[in-house]
């Protein structure tokens, strides 16, 4: 599961840079200046797919990287939580048989699927581990 998509920045007519993504047309933002635009494409994005899951939408699949587009991943804690909400939700397991397998309530595991409540990284770390994935971090160069 990885959440970085390609992103189009181009000069706004306004000022500043313009951002929109092709295979997230939700996801448009923009900045006075690229790092800003860049920082604010990150959050914009991290933004639609949550709005995906909220609306019950499927996550759209990142296409490969496209000549002249800019890749731009979300922040790491809406990575996992979008992981974690994909992987449950192809897990064909219930709220309640997860909070099982978590030892917590099940009003605890309503939250940890909620894509705009803010869970704290253990938990989400503990929930894709008990729906069978487990976590792999990648660090690299700031583009």
């Amino acid at each position: 599961m990885e959440y970085t998509f390609a992103a189009k920045i181009e000069p706004d007519p306004d000022g500043g840079f313009l951002v929109t993504f092709p295979d997230v047309p939700e996801a448009i933002t923009g900045g006075d200046n690229m790092v800003e635009a860049r920082a604010n494409a990150a959050e914009a994005l991290g933004l639609a797919l949550r709005g995906y899951l909220v609306l019950g939408w499927p996550l759209p699949k990142p296409a490969t990287r496209r000549k002249g587009l800019v890749a731009v991943p979300v922040n790491a804690a809406t990575a996992l939580k979008l992981a974690v909400v994909e992987a449950f939700n192809a897990s064909g397991l219930s709220k309640s048989e997860l909070a099982r397998r978590l030892g917590k309530a099940e009003g605890e595991a309503r939250r940890i699927l909620d894509p705009d409540h803010p869970t704290k990284v253990q938990a989400l770390e503990a929930a894709l581990a008990a729906l069978g994935k487990e976590i792999v971090v990648s660090v690299r160069d700031a583009a």
